[in-house]
């Protein structure tokens, strides 16, 4: 679990949350005080690939008529609404499209047609000038906020006493409503949506969905757990398995040390890629500079690697190697922000100081927070005169009193939450440790939760030729549907597997293994009588060819062109099993099974192709070169 809940010391005993709350400094208010108005909830995160099974075990215990996933809305942002509305009046596609890109598009902040108007003169004086841009606008903005198509909650599930239909209406999504994996919930562009969603839709693993969207639940009083899956611990999960496997050493995700020297150090080379939450060369920089030792100063990045904080690191970095003094308006800062080099980072230390500094209670000082968050003036001013009272009652300057709050109204602006900090720096570090100590077993695991991103695959590729560790090409002989460790006279390998190339899919590649078993194919022949080509479509045979997978039979341009060939054999051979026309020897009754030869007969004239034409298979269809680089 992560977020606010990893302050309670319960949620910590139980096992729920993975992060001391005393040790590190956590505030039980910040996930549940008196002052608090909706319910607390505990965001859980999943092994990506079980998600489904604990939704399937909410619908066992609970009932299926309880249990349904929760129906979201995407809407028209600004740049969707001028392209809608843009076809409809049959404007040219160019000019909709130069105009949509007027309007700014930042991630998570969506600025509306009538904003940007106000914002971008250009846009201004062509809507002021130009009749159809005016209407084109004009309209778009009616449609802006518009409900456009129905998905599935990436993460929400409804769990009810009653049966749902007591309480709201459902609706059986559509094959459409929701494909996404379970790490995407940040969310595909939002152009298309406006990026009024944070989430991307989920998948549909219920048969029902809620009509009413999440909101419209929680209003009235339905409980909303969210079953969130995260590729990260699958991967962990997997590099431990590998670990124990061949080094028969027991670790999970709890037993990883957090204080190995290693992690700090790997982290400070910037060898940041694989790792969770600190990908990127943004980061990378960051951390280089940062030179962390500590696992409080990855909770301190974590928090401060954002808009708005950013600014803030170099003085962090600076102050954290003694470059910069490090001051305190006051000396009774100094226990509170003496952590991150007297700059409030946190939301908790926003608390800790309006109840040690200014006499609140903790549950009304997590509404100052809030009060700055939602831009309350009144409330703001009624806290301002409550804090600096409070603040000089207990002998501190009025004028130091004014500056403190100062700084809490900016800084409550972009206060991170230390406790989500806290659970997600500790899957940082224990991801690094993984890398550090066992860099094949844990690039194995990453390479196969990401198999199905044939660009993220062909940037670990690199990086594990970066680090020494030999990539394996693909074959149907040697390798299996996920990637594999193999060891090698030179050390262990990564195997690529199977499941890796793109436009084969898990069926074909099933029913190779299962053919394969445990004889390696002999010959080109052998393949096609073992394997029933049937199963695997002509797109995916040539896929495999193409990367590589089948050159212990021939060369590519050879096999390329023996495919029909190849089909036909395998095709009678099975046809044949099926109706009982084979004998014991596996050969048909009075005809001869055609040999390797016979498959490649009158094709050695076929020309192998180009060097640099099988290099660009190989990065089309596996994301990377296999053979060498061009």
């Amino acid at each position: 679990a992560r977020g606010s809940a990893a302050g309670s010391i319960v949620a910590y005993w139980l096992g729920i949350t993975p992060v001391d709350p005393l040790s590190n400094g956590l505030i039980f208010e910040r996930f549940l005080n008196p002052g608090r108005v909706s319910m607390p909830d505990i965001d859980l995160d999943f092994p990506d690939d079980r998600r489904a099974e604990m939704i399937e075990y909410a619908v066992q215990k609970y009932g299926k008529e309880n249990v349904a996933q929760i129906i979201t809305f995407g809407t028209l942002g600004a740049r969707a609404a001028v392209r809608d509305v843009g076809r409809v009046m049959d404007i040219p596609l160019p000019e909709v499209d130069r105009i949509a890109k007027m309007i700014p598009s930042i991630p998570g902040k969506p600025i509306s047609i009538r904003e940007a108007l106000d914002q971008v003169p250009e846009l201004r004086e062509l809507y002021e000038t130009t009749p159809y841009v005016r209407q084109l606008l004009d309209t778009a903005m009616q449609l802006e906020g518009v409900a456009r198509h129905a998905s599935t909650h990436a993460a929400g599930v409804v769990i009810t006493d009653l049966p749902l239909v007591e309480y709201c209406p459902l609706h059986r999504p559509t094959k459409e409503q929701g494909s996404g994996g379970a790490e995407d919930r940040k969310g595909r562009a939002g152009e298309e949506r406006g990026g009024e969603e944070e989430e991307a839709p989920g998948e549909a693993i219920l048969s029902v969905v809620t009509q009413w969207p999440m909101e419209d639940l929680e209003a009235i009083g339905l409980l909303k757990v969210d079953f969130l899956g995260l590729s990260t611990l699958t991967i962990v999960r997997r590099a431990c398995d590998l670990i124990r496997e061949r080094h028969g050493v027991a670790l999970d995700l709890n037993s990883i040390p957090l204080d190995d020297p290693a992690i700090y150090e790997l982290l400070s080379r910037g060898d940041v890629t694989g790792i969770f939450q600190v990908e990127g060369a943004g980061f990378r920089r960051a951390l280089q500079e940062m030179r962390p030792t500590r696992y409080d100063h990855i909770v301190a990045a974590l928090a401060l690697y954002r808009p708005g904080p950013m600014e803030y690191i170099p003085t962090y970095i600076r102050r954290m190697h003694g470059e910069e003094p490090v001051e305190y308006r006051h000396p009774a800062l100094e226990p509170i922000l003496g952590e991150t080099y007297g700059i409030i980072v946190f939301q908790e230390q926003i608390i800790r100081i309006a109840t040690d500094l200014a006499g609140y209670e903790p549950g009304e000082a997590d509404t100052i927070r809030k009060a700055v968050g939602k831009k309350k003036k009144e409330a703001l001013l009624a806290h301002r005169l409550q804090f600096v009272e409070g603040c000089v009652a207990r002998g501190i300057p009025r004028e130091v009193a004014e500056g403190i709050f100062d700084d809490i109204e900016y800084f409550a602006r972009y206060g991170f939450n230390k406790s989500h900090a806290c659970a997600y720096a500790a899957l940082t570090c224990r991801t690094a440790y993984l890398k550090a100590h066992y860099p094949v077993e844990y690039m194995t695991a990453l390479l196969t939760v990401e198999r199905n991103n044939t660009e993220k695959v062909g940037e670990l590729v690199n990086e594990c030729r970066r680090m020494g560790i030999e990539v394996l090409p693909p074959s149907v002989n040697a390798s299996r549907l996920e990637f594999t460790v193999e060891d090698r006279p030179g050390g262990p390998a990564i195997r690529f597997g199977l499941g890796a190339i793109k436009n084969v899919g898990d069926g074909p590649i099933e029913a190779i293994l299962t053919a394969r078993g445990d004889r390696p194919f002999q010959d080109l022949a052998d393949f096609c009588r073992r394997v029933d080509l049937r199963l695997i479509n002509r797109r995916a045979l040539e896929g495999l060819i193409r990367a590589g997978a089948l050159d212990d039979f021939g060369p590519r341009a050879r096999l390329l062109a023996a495919m029909d060939r190849m089909t036909s054999l395998s095709e009678h051979v099975h046809q044949a099993r099926q109706i009982g026309q084979l004998t014991l020897f596996d050969g048909y009754t009075g005809v001869q099974p055609e040999d390797n030869e016979a498959l490649l007969a009158g094709l050695e004239s076929v020309p192998e192709a180009p060097y640099r034409e099988i290099l660009e298979w190989e990065k089309e269809l596996a994301g990377t070169y296999l053979s060498e680089h061009p």
